[in-house]
Formats: C-alpha cells, structure tokens, sequence
C-alpha cells in the first residue's frame, strides 16, 4: 500500500501547483506576512526569508516522504508568479483521508484562485491517489475560507468549540491570540459531481491534469 504522495505537478487553465521551489522563498515570506494569513493561521509573526528557506527545504519534503502531508506552491501558467499554497496535513493512509488547508497571497484574492486550487488537488486525490475522504476546518469568523469549502462541494459537518486559536491586532501593532470554533467541512468523491461544471458557468476552470 502507497503511504507517501508523489513528486506532483497539477495544471488548471490557469494555474499550475507544482512542489515548492527555493525561488519561491522572497514571494512565500510577503505572502506569509500579510494581515489575513496571520490572523487565521499558526504561521510565525514575523516571519522570515530563512523560515521560509527552511520550509521549502526541510520541512516541506519531510513531510512528503513522510507521508504526513503535502505542500503545493500554487502558481500563475501564464506569469509563474506565486499565489498561493494548498496544504494537505494529518493524512491517514489506512483510512484514505487527509486534511486540506489553503493560503492565496494578496495580490491574488478575488480571482477564484483558492477555489480552483482545491478543487484542483481534490480531483487529484480522489481520481488518482483513490482517497476517500478530504476534510477543511475553518475558523468560525473566516468566511472567505467557507466559501471555498462550499465552492468546491464541501458538507459542514459539525463545529468543535473552543478548538481554533486566531489572531487579532492589539492596541500597540502587536498581536494577541483569542479562542474561536473551527467548523468541520467533509468532502468526499460522490461530492465533487457537477462541482467543476458549476464553477466552469461561473468563469473558473474546470479542467484538471496531473504529472
């Protein structure tokens, strides 16, 4: 039984998710600094070039062989530019589950990106890694992240409370931590029917490839 992912490159229309590369380091640390990202995940604030070296060196390949999880840069095809990063964690083989997570950089919201990531890596362990379970769990105020679990044919399932630790600013530009709820999203294969052909009306991709 296959207990680690692959080597993989994704392709949509419009992006290409691909293993973290140490070119991406510059673009991979602006984008773990923005405002949103901290606030809604566990990322170290500040966070630097060297964390995000070690990242993509280390702990991203680690994970992989692992089998723990996988992390993919998402990119634009036409500019290669970096836009976001679709994380898949907590993986159990026997079970054929894994959790997804999703960050898209600033200057990239608002296209759908994170959207077609996902649904993207989805097609791709359903279909090809025959994984029988995905699920996302998502800040009880982080709206935008729900939004693309119901895009991409997600079922709430429940709420664990007190189970998530967000971010806010403080008076003096620092930050501190507050408790909230993560809402638990399932998505299994029989989930995804029609899911590309709806967000293909809506002007995303619903073409997917892997290699």
């Amino acid at each position: 039984m296959t207990t680690t992912f692959p080597d993989i490159s994704i392709n949509t229309d419009r992006l290409v998710l691909r293993a973290l590369e140490e070119t991406d380091a510059p673009a991979l640390t602006e984008m773990m600094n923005d405002e949103m990202v901290a606030a809604w995940t566990a990322v170290p604030q500040p966070f630097t070039e060297t964390a995000a070296r070690r990242w993509i060196t280390e702990y991203a390949p680690a994970e992989r062989t692992a089998g723990r999880g996988l992390d993919l840069a998402v990119t634009e095809f036409l500019t290669q530019r970096l836009v976001g990063i679709v994380q898949l964690a907590h993986t159990d083989w026997r079970v054929r589950s894994t959790e997804m997570s999703y960050i898209v950089a600033p200057w990239a919201r608002g296209e759908g990106y994170a959207s077609e990531a996902a649904l993207a890596t989805a097609q791709w362990l359903f279909g090809d890694q025959k994984f029988e379970r995905l699920e996302l769990r998502t800040a009880a105020d982080n709206t935008a992240s729900q939004q693309v679990a119901q895009k991409i044919g997600c079922i709430s399932e429940g709420v664990l409370r007190n189970a998530c630790i967000a971010r806010t600013r403080t008076e003096d530009g620092g930050w501190t931590e507050l408790r909230t709820d993560f809402i638990v999203w399932g998505l299994l294969p029989e989930d995804l029917d029609g899911v590309a052909d709806q967000m293909a009306e809506a002007g995303y991709s619903s073409y997917t490839d892997w290699s």
